[in-house]
């Protein structure tokens, strides 16, 4: 294999297909045809040069060039690689949720996540797929995070939805709200927000951040009259974390945080379930923001966004929060070779 990050080559990102069904294919292959993004990366396509050649005619982008490899130790820089995770032609239907789809997105996880295991690639930045679609007896996992989260032998990892100077972290993930409540548990906030400040130093270079941490009922719980959370779950956990000399601030109640703007005096904010921290992050960033796996050995970015069956072949899917996944990754990379030369020189 060519030379990989750290060294004159630059860094490599796999990047996984998605359901071929959905949007992944377009806004890929949209985020690749500036060549000018070979100057920063290279990029490694996991999928099939047959599924990219129909999307490269179902979109007119005759001029989007790749080179197809067998494997990650053919990789050629300063091109677009198609790794070809299979050989097999499949049906491609743009827009239908079918079993093709999931299966083909999860092959294409599984062998770019096997590579980035081995330090083959530099990072990896998945398209959307369908979480029900995926589901098998093999891969059994709500969705990307979860699933990497083991593959790195982590017990925990962040979801970190990333805009820009707006950064939105979560304590609790794709779980039923019915299971939210009892998922909320001072150790749980302390993990999620050590994982958080750790990357901020590490992924962003923040050598001291500000973080603020949303409150679980309306109102932070009104000092008890809305919910107890508050008093016994969250500010213990802010405090044990602020002990060890650590920015952190709240809770504060979600809605006024967000409605006040208050969010731009800090680095990071801590919401306690998917859609307290979602809503409002896709509210101000849709079509720009990124998803960040932050707390974990290996980077991974995705998009924002889901399939988007309804629109898939249309040629219509804004590709913006994808390039921009491209490029967080790029740069956490970049900070994290960073600092482990700094590390190096001060020993």
């Amino acid at each position: 294999m060519g030379e990989s990050s750290g060294k004159k080559n630059k860094p490599i990102i796999g990047i996984t297909i998605g359901d071929v069904n959905g949007i992944g294919p377009e806004v890929i292959i949209k985020s690749l045809e500036d060549s000018r993004i070979l100057k920063q990366f290279t990029p490694v396509i996991y999928a099939s040069g047959k599924v990219i050649s129909y999307y490269r005619k179902n979109l007119n982008k005759e001029n989007f060039n790749y080179q197809q490899i067998g494997s990650i130790e053919k990789v050629v820089h300063r091109k677009v690689n198609v790794l070809n995770a299979w050989e097999e032609a499949i049906e491609i239907n743009p827009g239908q949720a079918n079993e093709t789809g999931g299966k083909y997105a999860v092959l294409s996880l599984q062998k770019a996540v096997a590579d980035l295991k081995e330090g083959k690639i530099d990072a990896i930045t998945t398209a959307p797929l369908s979480k029900d679609l995926v589901q098998s007896n093999d891969f059994n996992f709500p969705g990307h995070t979860e699933y990497l989260t083991q593959e790195a032998g982590e017990k925990e990892s962040l979801m970190f939805l990333v805009h820009e100077a707006l950064r939105v972290g979560v304590v609790t993930g794709h779980i039923p709200l019915s299971e939210v409540s009892q998922k909320v548990t001072k150790e749980k906030i302390v993990t999620k927000l050590k994982k958080m400040i750790k990357s901020l130093q590490k992924d962003f270079g923040i050598k001291k951040p500000r973080i603020a941490v949303l409150g679980m009922n309306p109102h932070a719980g009104e000092n008890g009259l809305l919910g107890e959370e508050e008093e016994k779950v969250v500010t213990p956990a802010i405090d044990e974390v602020r002990s060890g000399h650590h920015i952190v601030m709240g809770p504060f109640p979600a809605d006024g945080f967000f409605g006040m703007s208050s969010y731009k005096q800090y680095d990071s904010v801590l919401a306690m379930y998917h859609d307290q921290g979602l809503i409002p992050f896709k509210t101000l960033a849709f079509e720009e923001g990124v998803n960040y796996t932050a707390g974990l050995p290996f980077v991974r970015t995705s998009p924002d966004h889901g399939t988007a069956f309804a629109i898939a072949g249309k040629n219509e899917a804004d590709e913006t929060s994808f390039r921009n996944a491209l490029y967080l990754a790029n740069d956490i990379i970049r900070q994290r070779n960073e600092n482990q030369y700094e590390s190096a020189e001060e020993k």
